[in-house]
């Protein structure tokens, strides 16, 4: 695969794999653990995004990631709470807040379509200098999305082992269970729901400082996309503890990346990659279903073979 790629291309696609990669997880634990379809994930995403470029520009390149996912805890316990408290389905909360984030994000950006973060310091910037190192200078970035992630994923292991962690877990596979067991679900809901949001404004957030601009389009088809690199992951990574299953969304996200880079290389005209994203989600989906399906013949035939 790398022969398709310049080191300069392949080393983009992991950077961008790495960054959309926290969305992945944010729907790892809202789709795979609560079995909750958040839709609100592409205003969140531009949320974090307009949060961490207005904190940057004024100075704040390190409070900007803080800032923009209280900005996504928020922008969940308003999807959450219309979930749980006002009984909206999940979709349609999803699409309510969604619909609702546009123009939150078109004032955190000044009334703005677009803003940016041309001549303010960002993480990458400052750690561009730390060392003069030749393979640091080209891979500083990946680097930092790196260590980004696996504190993250270390995180969420810790986290959703815990007696709280446990309890989101175990609301997505049995709400009933949950409820019998004295256990709040409208609670795990809410903080699953927050938690998910948070990583989603924290990779907007990342790519505010990375592409040094926010758009108020950018989160246009992000839940798809993020869709996607999940079940790219989960079809590579099926069993293991949390942590190996989040670094398999990450994963998942980086081989998108690649596949979508791929396609550039065949002249594919930008118009398409949205249905290729569908036909990839489509296929990751159905792969483990049509697996199971083929060794299912292949027995049946055997045992046709051994009876004849």
């Amino acid at each position: 695969m790398i022969q398709f790629f310049t080191g300069s291309q392949f080393t983009t696609s992991m950077e961008l794999g790495l960054l959309y990669g926290l969305v992945a997880l944010a729907l790892y634990i809202s789709f795979m653990l609560l079995n909750i379809a958040d839709l609100s994930t592409d205003g969140c995403f531009t949320l974090g995004c307009a949060i961490g470029a207005s904190v940057t520009v004024s100075g704040h390149p390190f409070l900007a990631f803080p800032a923009a996912m209280a900005a996504g805890v928020l922008s969940g316990y308003v999807t959450a709470f219309l979930q749980t408290r006002l009984h909206v389905q999940s979709i349609l909360a999803g699409i309510i807040v969604n619909t609702g984030l546009y123009t939150i994000n078109f004032l955190a950006m000044g009334s703005s379509a677009n803003l940016n973060v041309f001549g303010s310091d960002t993480i990458f910037s400052l750690a561009k200098g730390v060392s003069s190192h030749p393979v640091y200078k080209k891979l500083y970035t990946v680097l930092i999305l790196l260590a980004v992630i696996l504190v993250i994923c270390l995180i969420l292991h810790w986290f959703l082992n815990t007696t709280l962690g446990l309890s989101i877990r175990a609301t997505g596979d049995n709400e009933s269970m949950v409820m019998a067991s004295s256990i709040n679900p409208a609670f795990t809901i809410t903080v699953g729901l927050c938690l998910s949001s948070s990583l989603t404004a924290l990779s907007g957030a990342l790519l505010a400082q990375y592409q040094k601009s926010c758009d108020i389009n950018f989160g246009t088809g992000q839940v798809t996309i993020a869709l996607a690199s999940l079940m790219i992951g989960m079809t590579l990574v099926r069993r293991g503890p949390i942590f190996v299953r989040a670094l398999g969304a990450v994963l998942g996200s980086c081989v998108y990346r690649l596949i979508v880079a791929i396609a550039m290389k065949f002249s594919m005209p930008a118009e398409f990659l949205k249905l290729a994203s569908a036909i990839i989600v489509t296929v990751a989906i159905c792969a483990p279903h049509v697996k199971t399906a083929l060794e299912f013949y292949r027995r049946r035939k055997r045992k046709d073979r051994v009876q004849a």
